[in-house]
């Protein structure tokens, strides 16, 4: 396991970046293992000169258009990837993240470049940085072409936290009062909305560790706490305590959580 880790702006431009250099080793080896994908893998990753940038070439592949082409996009995107650290060492603890938690995953390149819960994770926190610098119409751009490409709807305004993972991440809806703690990890399907009334604060509130099954409804202005574990298609619409498992349509406790941090064990056993 590699810690993520932040920098100053100095240390930033100066440090040896151990995953970006695990990434490195990686595409090096898929390029002798895969020859058909040697020209992309070069692009992407080793001919970049640092996390940053491949990150920032990345999701401009992935989501430019014919409204704004990859090499705009790029451009775009790299601006708060460049001036906002905290989006970088997000982007390292999601990785890290998902390399610790998804049995399927085996290298810190693959969810970069293959899985889009984390390079639709990522395009959110460049939108929520655009949202805040007062380019609305920009951020609600990149969320559309994230739901077009990765159909994943993330509002640009939902506060999220580091070390998320989105598993498989089809169909997760997060709306725009949303709050999600460090390391949450959500399943494909999960909605976090609003119960359609209500207008002003009208999402939930997700705790830190907490873990939400496939095709669970979070809906209102309503508290998970901590260390939770939400059953797969349960229907939630109450609070529900520090370390609690709960499933069921509407959903009801069923005991405790059983570990300190649910996101990370990922047990879906009730």
């Amino acid at each position: 396991m590699v810690e993520h880790m932040t920098y100053t702006k100095v240390e930033a431009k100066n440090t040896v970046d151990p995953i970006w250099q695990a990434m490195r080793r990686d595409a090096e080896h898929w390029l002798v293992e895969e020859t058909a994908l040697a020209s992309w893998l070069q692009t992407a990753v080793l001919e970049q000169d640092s996390f940053q940038t491949a990150l920032a070439f990345l999701l401009s592949a992935k989501l430019g258009s014919s409204e704004i082409n990859p090499l705009s996009l790029y451009q775009i995107l790299y601006e708060p990837i460049s001036q906002d650290l905290d989006i970088i060492a997000s982007a390292r603890a999601d990785l890290s993240a998902t390399y610790e938690r998804d049995p399927a995953c085996n290298s810190y390149l693959e969810p970069f470049i293959f899985y889009k819960g984390y390079q639709a994770v990522q395009a959110y926190r460049i939108a929520h940085w655009m949202w805040h610098q007062g380019r609305k119409t920009l951020a609600q751009y990149i969320q559309s072409r994230v739901s077009e490409t990765f159909q994943v709807d993330i509002h640009p305004a939902a506060k999220i936290g580091k070390g998320i993972m989105l598993d498989h991440a089809t169909g997760v809806v997060i709306g725009e009062t949303a709050i999600l703690g460090d390391s949450v990890s959500l399943l494909h399907g999960v909605t976090l909305g609003g119960t359609g009334k209500d207008r002003g604060d009208r999402h939930p509130k997700i705790g830190t560790g907490t873990m939400i099954g496939a095709g669970a409804a979070v809906l209102g202005n309503i508290t998970v706490g901590n260390c939770c574990r939400i059953g797969a298609g349960s229907v939630v619409v109450k609070d529900v305590p520090n370390n609690t498992s709960v499933a069921g349509i509407p959903a009801t406790e069923i005991g405790e959580s059983l570990c300190d941090q649910p996101a990370m064990s990922m047990d879906q056993k009730f």
